[in-house]
């Protein structure tokens, strides 16, 4: 045994990385950890396609009593519209201030609730008149990416691999869920939509979306939507797919990207 100069045991290199192979064996024998399977892949079909509005930077998707809501971006651009998804026609539009970089939205009862991506602001609008109602800090220090509810939480990205299930009312944070595949964890999530008790999201800069078990986190499917990436956008770092709504009553998604000309229709080809 070799002491420093302060007195303390110094032990050499090769004893220490002995020690640590020691214990990777004993802790894990015969393989590595493991984070589970690699998720499925989710059948899909593209049954309809519609304009998008021009300009649209999208950063939040949602569909409500035959419409569908969207949140952009951009300083001096973003804003919050309703659109008849059918023909592309902005029926009503927000603004934001110049200073504020708009996010993912949700519609909560009667209100809808966008985010900020900075400024750690978020406003929540009269979904008939869009009136400003009130405005929140967020809970966190921690910046607005996506944002859905499951109908008893808001549930909220920060860009990192961390969903926040929010009380709608308090907007104090109630749980949070990392999210993880085979590989570890997931970091990037974006844009985020609730449906049938799971959670799909935009991963930034991916192609796909993936669908996250809520109780655990794991990304359980992915969506490889590469086809519908437009041509000029596929190696853009920004004008990604981004935006996901679900219409229940059809069960039918939503989905485009942002400055993307089109919005999709797409259904899953799932078992029942």
């Amino acid at each position: 045994m070799i002491k420093n100069r302060s007195g303390y045991p110094k032990y050499p290199a090769e004893a220490i990385v002995c020690c640590f192979l020691c214990f990777f064996i004993t802790a894990y024998p015969g393989s590595p950890p493991s984070f589970g399977a690699p998720p499925s892949k989710i059948p899909h079909k593209i049954t309809k396609v519609y304009p998008h509005p021009p300009g649209s930077f999208t950063q939040g998707l949602a569909f409500e009593d035959g419409f569908l809501y969207e949140g952009t971006g951009q300083y001096g651009q973003s804003s919050l519209r309703k659109i008849k998804f059918e023909t592309g026609e902005i029926l009503k539009e927000a603004r934001l201030p110049n200073n504020l970089f708009g996010e993912g939205i949700t519609i909560y009862k009667d209100r809808i609730i966008q985010l900020t991506w900075l400024s750690r602001i978020g406003f929540v609008y009269d979904k008939n008149s869009f009136q400003v109602l009130d405005s929140f800090r967020y809970p966190l220090a921690i910046e607005g990416w996506g944002i859905t509810t499951d109908g008893k939480h808001l549930i909220m990205s920060d860009g990192s691999n961390r969903l926040y299930f929010l009380d709608p009312e308090s907007l104090d944070v109630e749980k949070k869920l990392d999210v993880y595949d085979h590989r570890g964890p997931v970091q990037k999530i974006n844009e985020l939509e609730y449906a049938g008790g799971v959670i799909y999201a935009n991963v930034w800069q991916s192609d796909h979306i993936i669908a996250i078990d809520m109780a655990t986190g794991r990304v359980t499917g992915i969506i490889d939507l590469s086809e519908i990436v437009p041509k000029q956008y596929r190696k853009h770092a920004d004008y990604v797919l981004n935006g996901i709504a679900y219409d229940p009553g059809k069960n039918r998604f939503f989905v485009t990207g942002k400055m993307w000309p089109r919005i999709f229709e797409m259904e899953l080809l799932v078992s029942k």
